[in-house]
């Protein structure tokens, strides 16, 4: 359960989205892969075939950069987006892969060879398990009888507490969400953290609003889970009424929970209390039956995420019927398991929570989503033999020293900028020496002993590895941070920056081509991982990072002029992406993309900065050309081109409503269009749609 992060944390892409495909399905050829990752397997760092050069670079360079990708590279049937991110974790996918398919091999060899390494054990009977289509598909539902005999056997109201708690145990939503975290103001200390949750829909939003499109969704969810009522053996009309319940319950918990956008105040999202305070805000729930079914000792404190929330939920937990509760449960029950049953639940999973919210036309092939499981739940054990294989030490070594040297870069421009006083300036300056830098793979890697895998049911094993990650959540709390502990898993591609640890995080996957490349120039290194790096940097000091100091904790270390200058700036760049409307009628929500925009427009700018000291310590390079374009050139088409990608309508519309981060093409366009270095490095003119006005300009770092 390694993208446990992404709630936690600032990442360069929403990766639960591109997580989203990963449910099982049939298994086609085991060559089976998009067919544009087929293309050249070395191709040149920038390529011009990728252009398109009858679009100007003032007009819109986002086209101009990559507009013949674009149009050589439409989107496979299984995917609902394909861009420069795909192309990498196909390659990964193929190598990872190859990986398990030899684990496997090993761990299925005779009692008589010698034994094989238990990471490699785990690897290949989880990899070997997911692959038994014929087992998987003549058990149908029976992996889960026991846990739907659990909650049938519910007597009465006492009995919810306890039953949530189980499957909250074994890795199954519901209800609201429960886990371990960093105290946001004490960062030392690891404590208890409920938060609002059990929706099935991917957003509050998704119940509340009252628009045509809105009360289409609902209907076809509706119909998606009378289905699925129908396949566990529910007659039609039984199966429709209880998918009405889901709907009427989760409404219930949608209404009082916080928007996407009030969820980005840290502040109001800490409120620590008792667990004595916690029963009392839930009288209608009882938390020590709760705890003790996730083996947990009353906690010492609790972080209530969204006391609004339970104070509803409350009322929920105390009017609704037990046959209520007992019919949600069910359902989320099933929908959890789903891409691990049989190919009849597998495919209804698809064809609402894929092809209807996201326009993917066709199931991943099912090693394809076997990998991705066997990422997410053995993601350390899968890591340390990726990295054995696939990164080279000298990756390490250049990744730290770019990092090193966009350090010094953000250091100056902290320095330099005219809008913060010399208190706040020096404090941020102690808050960036003070960044953690984590390259690769983690230092040390967890223990998966206690964590039984076999070549017995899947779906047996995805719930005894998701139940071993929620009793490991649960064993840190009230310990000691453990500050060498990673949030991805190093085949990921993606980064992040983590507030509480005051940390910047690149996975070894990330490091590869188009984002990092050791053959390349300096240009597209920086304009690539550079800006990347820069992006995670930057966090630190967006709207929502730049509330906690050096330490992790959340606290307000600026002063009231600094703070307010800083504010002035960032509606700059609110209204600049407000005003953006990647399909008709619809816009980005500048307020909900503002800290992913703001660590855009650092990052590409502290990049520059950094690249221009790698030339001045090589000025030989300075006005060396290739293919045509300069190095300064060469950086901004290296940026474009991490930010290429097409995009179906429905995944737009669904990223839109939930992803903190725009589109691509205005990660591309947007933060350069602030930029007089960009200006003048294609030589635009002042009044080009790529150049904004110096009065509108977004500058915060």
């Amino acid at each position: 359960m390694m993208k446990k992060i992404i709630c936690t944390a600032l990442s360069l892409l929403c990766a639960a989205s591109l997580r989203a495909q990963s449910e099982t399905g049939p298994s086609p050829a085991m060559h089976d892969r998009a067919p544009a990752a087929a293309a050249d397997q070395n191709p040149p760092p920038l390529d011009p075939k990728n252009m398109d050069t009858s679009v100007k670079p003032q007009d819109d360079f986002y086209s101009y950069a990559n507009g013949g990708w674009l149009k050589n590279n439409p989107i496979p049937p299984e995917y609902s987006r394909w861009g420069s991110f795909n192309e990498l974790i196909e390659k990964n996918n193929d190598a990872l892969h190859a990986i398990e398919e030899k684990a496997a091999t090993e761990s299925g060899q005779s009692k008589s060879e010698p034994a094989v390494p238990a990471d490699v054990q785990k690897v290949g009977d989880f990899f070997a398990s997911g692959m038994n289509e014929e087992a998987i598909n003549a058990a149908r539902v029976q992996p889960l009888q026991d846990e739907l005999k659990r909650i049938d056997a519910m007597k009465n109201r006492e009995d919810l507490a306890k039953e949530i708690g189980h499957l909250h145990s074994i890795g199954i939503s519901g209800a609201f969400r429960f886990s371990s975290g960093q105290d946001a103001k004490n960062s030392t200390m690891i404590i208890a953290q409920a938060r609002q949750g059990g929706l099935g829909l991917p957003d509050r939003d998704y119940y509340t609003k009252d628009d045509d499109a809105s009360k289409k969704l609902r209907e076809q969810y509706v119909a998606h889970v009378t289905k699925v009522f129908t396949l566990l053996g529910d007659s039609a009309a039984d199966a429709a009424t209880h998918a009405t319940t889901v709907l009427a319950v989760e409404t219930s918990l949608a209404k009082p929970a916080r928007t996407r956008v009030a969820l980005r105040d840290p502040q109001k999202n800490y409120n620590k209390m008792s667990a004595a305070e916690l029963q009392k805000l839930t009288p209608a729930f009882n938390w020590s039956d709760y705890f003790q079914q996730l083996n947990l000792a009353p906690p010492a404190a609790v972080n209530v995420g969204q006391p609004d929330f339970f104070k509803a939920a409350n009322d929920v937990f105390r009017s609704l019927p037990l046959a209520d509760w007992q019919t949600y449960l069910r359902w989320h029950l099933v929908h959890d398991a789903a891409p691990t049953l049989s190919s009849d639940f597998v495919d209804e999973n698809f064809d609402f929570y894929i092809k209807t919210l996201s326009g993917a036309e066709k199931l991943k092939p099912r090693w394809k989503r076997v990998v991705s499981e066997t990422d997410d739940e053995l993601g350390e054990a899968l890591g340390k033999l990726y990295v054995a294989d696939h990164f080279p030490p000298d990756a390490k070594t250049r990744a730290l020293e770019m990092v090193n040297n966009l350090k010094e870069a953000l250091a100056e421009s902290i320095k330099s900028n005219d809008w913060m006083d010399e208190a706040t300036k020096k404090a941020a300056l102690a808050k960036l020496a003070a960044f953690t830098v984590k390259i690769g793979y983690p230092d040390k890697w967890r223990d998966y002993s206690r964590l039984t895998i076999d070549r017995g049911p899947y779906a047996f094993n995805v719930i005894r590895s998701d139940q071993f990650e929620v009793a490991r959540e649960m064993k840190k709390i009230g310990k000691p941070v453990d500050r060498g502990e990673w949030g991805m898993s190093p085949p990921t591609v993606n980064a992040y920056y983590n507030p509480n640890l005051n940390e910047i995080v690149f996975p070894a996957g990330i490091l590869q081509p188009p984002f990092f490349n050791p053959d390349a120039d300096d240009a597209v290194n920086y304009g690539g991982i550079g800006a990347v790096i820069g992006h995670e940097m930057t966090h630190g000091f967006d709207d929502q990072g730049r509330q906690y100091d050096a330490v992790g904790n959340l606290r307000d270390w600026w002063t009231p002029g600094s703070a307010k200058a800083f504010t002035e700036r960032a509606k700059a760049v609110i209204a600049q992406y407000a005003a953006y409307e990647p399909l008709p009628g619809l816009h980005i929500n500048g307020e909900l993309t503002q800290g992913e925009n703001i660590a855009d427009i650092g990052g590409i700018k502290i990049a520059y900065a950094a690249f221009q000291k790698a030339l001045a310590r090589h000025p030989e390079e300075a006005n060396k050309k290739i293919d045509g374009f300069t190095p300064d050139q060469r950086f901004f088409l290296a940026w474009a081109q991490i930010w290429r990608a097409n995009q179906r309508v429905e995944e737009t519309k669904l990223r839109l409503n939930t992803d903190p981060h725009s589109p691509g093409r205005f990660r591309c366009d947007g933060p350069i269009s602030n930029m007089p270095e960009f200006q003048k490095a294609f030589d635009l003119p002042d009044n080009s749609p790529m150049v904004r006005p110096a009065k509108e300009r977004a500058n915060i770092w």
